[in-house]
């Protein structure tokens, strides 16, 4: 099983539209998930680009399993961890006795997708001599194998992925500006994890029950630092740190309780607040926090929507619907909401 294939929406609405497991309902994933829709039922090819850690690879899944292909084989293959002088065999195969090594004929990755969906992950990392040929395949749908002349005809619908700049890398001379315009028909931007913060409180409750099941552990409570903690931190490594943190903190836990796997440093800058009974609370709390500490400004880059992670019209959003004003100049409680909550609890009654 991949790093991601327990990531992204689980509601009744995105189970009709086939991904895989999908956990989150914030604006900025329901957002990507829309671009998937429209694109999965053509063959155009898509770019995916985000972060490292943000469910490449999981997306591109998704395109296939909405698409006519779903039926076909979905092969996939990480441009980064092939050694160059075998990622053109990788490709695109090659015949007995093409090169050193070639003690047997060897089919290559458009071959063994055709008719599905290919997934080149890091297609960054492709070298440039190596792209007039991925070039080619794309225009043309024929290659021809390491050490031989005939040539083969396949239909395959690419969908790439990378985490670097491309356009930054075609005015290097880096990358072929018409192999970056080929690749680049349907751009898919992934949101960082920090730009989804909504998406947190589900990811881990998701994320302990799947370590939980695997440990034969059992986790009933998640103090409300806890869960604090994880919500503010800023999160480099995306959901693929969340996750291995979670499972750390599992393996951690004691009488069914999950301790704060972030590092001292990390957790000495999170937000404290009261603690919450429900994920409302929770949000509602460090809303109000963030806000106190940048005096109420919401928007700019060092107002509260930036500090959050979120767009300015989504948190005057969340304010309204969690009844969050402003205190009035003469200093009286303006604020208005439930009292101050109790811990986390993911005990099923």
């Amino acid at each position: 099983m991949g790093a991601f294939e327990n990531i992204g929406i689980s509601d009744p609405v995105s189970l009709k539209r086939r991904f895989e497991q999908l956990i989150g309902n914030s604006p900025a994933i329901e957002e990507v998930l829309e671009q998937v829709e429209r694109v999965a039922p053509t063959d155009s090819t898509v770019l995916i680009q985000g972060e490292t850690g943000t469910g490449k690879e999981l997306i591109a899944r998704a395109i296939h399993n909405i698409s006519s292909r779903c039926g076909n084989s979905f092969v996939k293959m990480n441009c980064a961890a092939i050694p160059l002088d075998l990622l053109e065999s990788e490709l695109f195969g090659h015949e007995k006795g093409a090169f050193t090594g070639a003690i047997a004929q060897r089919i290559g990755r458009f071959e063994l997708a055709d008719k599905g969906t290919l997934f080149l992950d890091e297609v960054g990392d492709i070298p440039l001599v190596l792209q007039p040929k991925l070039l080619r395949v794309l225009q043309e749908q024929e290659f021809e194998r390491l050490g031989s002349t005939q040539t083969h005809h396949m239909n395959v619908r690419l969908v790439a992925a990378t985490n670097r700049d491309l356009t930054e890398m075609v005015k290097r001379g880096e990358f072929r500006s018409d192999l970056y315009y080929r690749l680049n028909v349907f751009p898919i931007l992934l949101p960082p994890l920090r730009a989804r913060r909504e998406d947190i409180p589900a990811l881990v409750t998701h994320f302990i029950e799947i370590f939980c099941r695997r440990m034969g552990k059992q986790i009933e409570h998640i103090p409300p630092e806890t869960m604090i903690a994880l919500n503010s931190y800023p999160w480099p490594g995306n959901i693929r740190e969340l996750q291995n943190l979670i499972e750390r903190a599992v393996i951690l836990s004691n009488f069914g309780v999950l301790p704060n796997p972030l590092p001292t440093a990390a957790s000495k800058d999170a937000v404290i607040v009261p603690a919450a009974t429900t994920l409302r609370d929770s949000e509602r709390a460090l809303i109000l926090n963030t806000l106190e500490e940048v005096d109420w400004v919401i928007g700019g880059t060092k107002g509260a929507a930036a500090k959050l992670g979120l767009k300015r019209t989504t948190l005057i959003c969340k304010m309204q619907k969690l009844g969050i004003f402003r205190p009035s100049p003469e200093g009286s409680q303006a604020i208005t909401g439930p009292s101050p909550p109790e811990p986390v609890s993911l005990s099923r009654q």
